[in-house]
């Protein structure tokens, strides 16, 4: 490829890090460029891949970015308790525990609907008491669940989340580099736009997309993909920006770089674990992260 190839795709121009100059002496170590593209993005030369092996030298320039909402930009686990007990009293079941919720969500609303369901109708206490609730076909049990969940959850909505600390600063450093951001998350679309609207956040996002946005949710690379079309962008110029493994995995499979927080959920497992090109304690630290 030649140079004008090279900088035509983005990739930072010149020798790798500590090759000799064809003037004599070493290049000094090359910061991700900035150029038409964006902000290149992806580790520094040379370092490990969590999947294994090392990154190539290149550098891919990001041109847009797209933030999860839960557990990267709102502390959502307390709406989430919330409209679930409310859900399994109405079916005469006892609370969940927020160590539960916690591990459970990040995969939409009827995993964890089934997935607390599972668990609560497994309690010794309530095959011995005989439940009303085992009776059900559980195909309706769930059906009817998910149902109390989503009504509770409208009037829930906000109430007891919070936004992380450094959210809004980060978001307005984004925005004033001068790249699109979209905001995609398993939260069906209606409950997502109205919490970002509640939090303020919504002015940041010129695209917002749900779990029932499309016909697949993360970590099917699908929403990416779309979303990607939707910004104008190609996908290895499109950071994803997210706090579990299901970021992680859709973010690979769909050829984007990713970074993780170190805050979130990813259903109660270190985030290290996950894919990622990169980890923050805050969003104020993406914009150094990209060079910026």
């Amino acid at each position: 490829m030649s140079l004008d190839e090279e900088q035509a795709e983005g990739f930072a121009a010149g020798p790798p890090q500590g090759e000799m100059s064809p003037l004599g002496g070493q290049r000094p170590a090359q910061r991700r460029s900035v150029g038409a593209e964006g902000f290149a993005a992806g580790p520094p030369q040379g370092e490990t891949s969590p999947l294994g092996g090392q990154r190539p030298a290149q550098r891919r320039s990001v041109g847009a970015i797209i933030v999860d909402l839960d557990g990267t930009m709102v502390d959502t686990l307390g709406d989430f308790v919330a409209a679930l007990n409310h859900t399994l009293d109405d079916l005469r079941l006892p609370p969940v525990d927020r160590a539960l919720v916690e591990r459970s969500v990040g995969k939409g609303s009827e995993h964890l609907v089934r997935t607390v369901l599972d668990h609560q109708l497994a309690l010794p206490e309530l095959m011995v008491a005989g439940a009303v609730a085992l009776d059900w076909p559980r195909e309706q049990l769930d059906a009817l669940a998910l149902e109390r969940y989503q009504h509770h959850y409208l009037f829930i909505n906000g109430q007891y989340a919070d936004v992380y600390p450094g959210v809004i600063e980060g978001l307005q450093r984004l925005r004033s580099l001068g790249l699109p951001l979209a905001c995609l998350t398993n939260k069906p679309f209606s409950f997502a736009q109205t919490l970002l609207e509640i939090k303020g956040l919504n002015g940041f996002f010129s695209q917002v997309f749900g779990g029932d946005s499309f016909e697949r949710k993360k970590p099917d690379p699908l929403p990416l993909i779309r979303t990607c079309e939707a910004l104008g962008s190609l996908p290895p110029h499109t950071l994803m920006v997210g706090d579990s493994e299901n970021d992680g995995r859709a973010a690979r499979a769909a050829g984007c770089p990713v970074v993780l927080v170190t805050y979130g959920y990813n259903h109660g497992q270190p985030v290290t674990g996950a894919p990622h090109d990169g980890l923050i304690d805050s969003l104020t630290e993406l914009p150094a992260w990209l060079g910026a």
